[in-house]
């Protein structure tokens, strides 16, 4: 069983900068891949960013490429997701995801509750 708390998230400026957090509980954070998924109002949840139990692999969307960091730290169970260079139409509520693999994270076994990040024009 794995618990996931997001936090991090709120209010910034378009082209502003928010690192989202993700604790998670449990002994065995480092087997799991980690994810990053956002869902805004009306819209489809879609895939952010993902990292390997080691923190050795990455992988993120197209449209965040050289502006999100995913990143972790096993030693303090949590993932990290810093966004550079926001965007209004990035205003969504932002998920953290664990599973066994990273192919898996798309239907992932623990979720968490999710945060609000509001970009503002």
């Amino acid at each position: 069983q794995v618990h996931l708390v997001e936090s991090g998230g709120g209010l910034v400026q378009a082209g502003g900068s928010l690192r989202l957090s993700c604790a998670a509980s449990g002994r065995t954070f480092s087997r799991y891949a980690m994810g990053w998924f956002r869902q805004a109002p009306g819209k489809e949840r879609e895939f952010v960013a993902a990292i390997s139990g080691s923190g050795g692999t990455t992988y993120y969307a197209d449209s965040m490429k050289g502006r999100f960091t995913i990143s972790r730290d096993n030693a303090k169970n949590t993932v990290y997701l810093q966004m550079n260079s926001l965007k209004p139409e990035e205003t969504a509520v932002y998920y953290c995801a664990a599973d066994q693999t990273i192919p898996a994270l798309t239907v992932a076994e623990y979720w968490g509750q999710g945060t609000q990040v509001t970009v503002s024009s």
